[in-house]
């Protein structure tokens, strides 16, 4: 049985003035782990601001699913309909410190939540806020500080508290570890790991660490150039690509005592405006990706663009780990 689509993206292409950035993206979010792969520039956040009714797409649409209910147009939403998307859809970004003004405390910014959107006050807000700030592994005496005077790994926590605030059925996540160091990651990915499971949250974790991705996302989709390349099972993808692109997004991630990472063709930063946009990068290209933009198509359980699909996967028969 398929998972309910929370959120999803049809045939979305978005602009900046009069430059396109993301290309006719269709893929969906369901209550489970959802990763979005790729390098930076290659269209990620752009289209997870779509997602979050941030930016409007200049053709295409997105789709939210209210529990029970048939997906809907973002655009079509009345003002409690979005009411209800902002109660079921939180963002948690890159820097925590971004969700949270400076001027307030946590237990006022958390508390803001609960009153927008429960119409909580008083005693009842000031528990809740200490039960939130608990569930994410954080002492309630923090509740009086300011964002300044705690750590990055603590404004990330308070973050995630306060998107949990308005019990949402689904997380976007964009790049949540990034901004922090190692060890701090390790706690934030713990986190995440069980607060889906204790919430039943789903999520969509944006980022290019594929170590995280292969922990966290069942399914995941990679982008190139602001195009969906590659969508399957996230194992499938990461320990046999059938595109070049997330072969080379792979190899390029090094091993602790293994092989030096292997270089995947040339490095040209811009995509080839005509044919497949990966083709000045990718070592296997022939005149067909000159000529012709692949298509995506079905290829053994997961949809790849790419002319050449065939013999990355054949190449990679062998498993191959994910690289940590």
């Amino acid at each position: 049985m398929s998972e309910p689509v929370v959120l999803g993206a049809e045939a979305v292409t978005l602009a900046y003035g009069s430059t396109a950035v993301v290309h006719d993206v269709t893929l969906s979010v369901g209550e489970g782990g959802t990763g979005l792969i790729g390098e930076s520039g290659s269209g990620k956040t752009t289209l997870a601001r779509a997602l979050l009714g941030l930016l409007r797409p200049r053709s295409g649409a997105v789709r939210y699913g209210p529990r029970g209910s048939d997906t809907a147009d973002l655009a079509s939403l009345d003002r409690k309909g979005w009411a209800r998307f902002r109660g079921d859809v939180q963002p948690v970004f890159q820097d925590g410190s971004e969700a949270l003004d400076p001027r307030m405390t946590v237990e006022a910014s958390i508390g803001e939540a609960l009153t927008t959107h429960h119409r909580m006050a008083g005693n009842a807000r000031r528990e809740r806020v200490t039960a939130l700030l608990e569930d994410v592994g954080l002492e309630p005496a923090l509740a009086s500080r300011r964002p300044h005077q705690m750590s990055g790994g603590q404004r990330q926590r308070v973050a995630i508290a306060r998107a949990l605030a308005v019990e949402p059925r689904l997380l976007v996540l964009d790049e949540p570890t990034s901004a922090l160091d190692v060890t701090v990651q390790a706690r934030i990915l713990d986190l995440l790991e069980r607060l889906a499971g204790e919430h039943g949250l789903g999520y969509l974790l944006i980022t290019h660490n594929l170590g995280v991705v292969d922990r966290l996302c069942r399914t995941s989709h990679v982008m190139f150039a602001g195009r969906v390349v590659e969508s399957g099972p996230t194992t499938e993808l990461l320990t046999r690509p059938a595109h070049p692109y997330t072969l080379a997004l792979r190899d390029a991630v090094p091993r602790l005592g293994g092989e030096p990472p292997r270089p995947s063709g040339r490095t040209e930063a811009v995509p080839a405006e005509t044919g497949c946009p990966f083709r000045l990068r990718c070592p296997l290209a022939v005149d067909a990706c000159r000529e012709e933009a692949p298509v995506a198509r079905d290829l053994r359980g997961r949809m790849v663009a790419c002319h050449r699909a065939e013999d990355v996967l054949a190449a990679n028969e062998v498993p191959h780990a994910p690289r940590q």
